[in-house]
């Protein structure tokens, strides 16, 4: 017997600054015939996956996205041109603070009725039984902590600082995970315990694409699958940049091409297994940059029908059944 309702699936998002856009168009075909249980996201895939964990059908995905200004996301430490973004950069490691999208993100997740990672539990006995009580929400976020070395994954890391993931906000969890090296400020998080202070930037600086974050680790077969979708594989010659300032200095163009492949970077070896790549599609956003905030709305509009047109595509050759039985060794798969 075929369920007649929506499917339930799992869904990682990348990371990509402006080229998030896409993500939009792509998640609204995806909800055409899924619903996400537990979504993932890095950076731009963070904010996007917070309002899907947050409950969002196809059409408050598209009037919340539309409500962003992208222009005011570069916003200003002071209101002197030029000179607060350098002395943002030299005192504070970003030449923006991002206080207009942290708000924006507070505000517009707290009208869903979603302020700390406590609203968004969630509680399934047929999960993979190794998952802890702390691992047991709709939404994880990648951040980066530079001061220990480290990959977070968010809520779940906040008990290594000594922080109840019930408590924390999720807007300042996605905030974080947006923090691009050098343009938007990074974030700083306390250890309760011992009071040391780690600096927080983008989740994609060591995982843009954590699309095994929601494998079972058990024996037990997948109950639904899990998509992926990124926003580009490669960087184009516009796209090498975060500053977007087009004649730097040798030694600066130099960081800031590593910045950006940094954060836009995914790790290809994994991605490129054939059962990875399976259940993950990439939408193609050529000709956008990453830093490209002053997007007009003709170019939101093509990433968003791009984003749409390469879920159409993937969807097309998508089997469960096949998946399961070529990937996962399942030669009977349940009905839906």
């Amino acid at each position: 017997m075929t369920s007649t309702g929506p499917l339930p699936a799992d869904l990682v998002l990348e990371g990509g600054g402006v080229k998030g856009i896409a993500l939009t168009g792509a998640v609204v075909e995806l909800l055409r015939g899924y619903r996400f249980e537990r979504v993932a996201g890095s950076s731009a895939g963070a904010v996007v996956a917070a309002f899907l964990a947050a409950g969002l059908d196809a059409d408050e995905v598209l009037r919340t996205a539309a409500r962003l200004e992208y222009d005011r996301i570069p916003d200003s430490w002071a209101p002197v041109p030029l000179l607060a973004p350098a002395v943002g950069l030299l005192t504070r490691s970003g030449l923006h603070p991002g206080r207009y999208i942290t708000g924006w993100v507070r505000r517009e997740l707290a009208d869903l009725g979603v302020v700390t990672f406590g609203d968004l539990r969630r509680d399934d006995p047929g999960d993979d039984p190794s998952l802890a009580p702390w691992q047991r929400y709709r939404l994880v976020v990648t951040a980066t902590d530079v001061t220990r070395g480290r990959l977070l994954r968010l809520p779940w890391d906040y008990r290594e600082y000594g922080l109840d993931p019930d408590r924390q906000p999720v807007a300042e969890a996605v905030r974080a995970s947006l923090a691009i090296p050098y343009f938007l400020a990074p974030r700083r998080l306390r250890d309760a315990r011992s009071g040391r202070t780690s600096t927080l930037v983008d989740g994609g600086v060591l995982s843009n694409f954590p699309i095994e974050v929601f494998d079972r680790t058990d024996a037990a077969r997948p109950r639904w699958p899990t998509f992926g979708i990124g926003v580009g594989d490669t960087l184009s010659d516009e796209d090498v940049s975060v500053f977007g300032v087009r004649h730097l200095p040798p030694p600066l163009r130099l960081l800031d091409s590593l910045v950006a492949t940094t954060v836009t970077g995914r790790d290809r070896t994994y991605l490129a297994r054939p059962c990875v790549r399976r259940r993950a599609f990439s939408v193609d956003t050529t000709g956008t940059g990453l830093t490209e905030f002053d997007v007009g709305a003709a170019e939101r509009a093509r990433l968003v029908a791009a984003g749409q047109r390469a879920a159409r595509e993937f969807l097309a050759g998508w089997d469960w059944a096949d998946y399961l039985r070529e990937c996962r060794g399942v030669a009977d798969p349940p009905p839906s």
